[in-house]
């Protein structure tokens, strides 16, 4: 349900469980730990999904079992942020509940035009991960954060560009190759030389 390509130095992971809506299984968010672990040689990495939902958050199931409690959601965040390499979600469609916290890790969204995104913590009676709404508060700041945490509010794609948390808008066919095309200076550069920057941005 995970898979991973990897091309010269490009690791491209994929959300595979379209049937469930790339809901997480406990097992999907330690695997997707371990290749962010893994990847600490990786020059890009591109995170995206199967179909047309990136991810629908933790699987209802393993959820209430008490997955929406699981260190594993924040292990998978600090793996990802901590890489040097340059990191892009893809995101082909919807981004929900404990799934932003991997898109919010890395450093570049684009998203499809019929992309929403939301977190529904308080509605369904969690707190979300520590990090993530520091992360989120660092990119639209803290109102808009409270809109999204305590709001409830399911924001569309063009919203979440207007507010910079998606950093570009990209037509559904399109959507791989853009992120292809974003880390190709990267991916040309010299690796010192990408990681000192990388560096000098965080």
């Amino acid at each position: 349900m995970i898979e991973l390509q990897k091309d010269d130095g490009l690791w491209i992971v994929t959300i595979n469980r379209p049937e469930k809506a790339n809901s997480l299984t406990e097992a999907m968010l330690t695997e997707l730990a371990e290749i962010a672990e893994a990847a600490v040689d990786a020059q890009a990495l591109i995170l995206t999904g199967a179909g047309k939902v990136f991810s629908a958050g933790a699987d209802l199931e393993e959820a209430r079992a008490g997955l929406a409690l699981s260190p594993v959601w924040e292990r998978l965040s600090s793996a990802l942020a901590s890489l040097p390499c340059l990191k892009v979600a893809a995101l082909n469609g919807t981004l929900a509940g404990g799934a932003n916290g991997m898109a919010l890790a890395c450093d570049l969204r684009i998203a499809v035009p019929s992309a929403k995104v939301f977190y529904p913590v308080m509605k369904l009676g969690f707190l979300p991960q520590p990090s993530d709404p520091k992360r989120m508060a660092a990119l639209i700041g803290p109102a808009r954060t409270k809109l999204i945490l305590m709001g409830g509010q399911k924001i569309t794609a063009q919203e979440a560009y207007d507010y910079g948390l998606v950093d570009r808008i990209v037509e559904p066919d399109d959507l791989l190759q853009t992120a292809r095309d974003l880390v190709a200076d990267t991916m040309a550069a010299d690796p010192k030389i990408a990681r000192g920057i990388m560096d000098m941005c965080s």
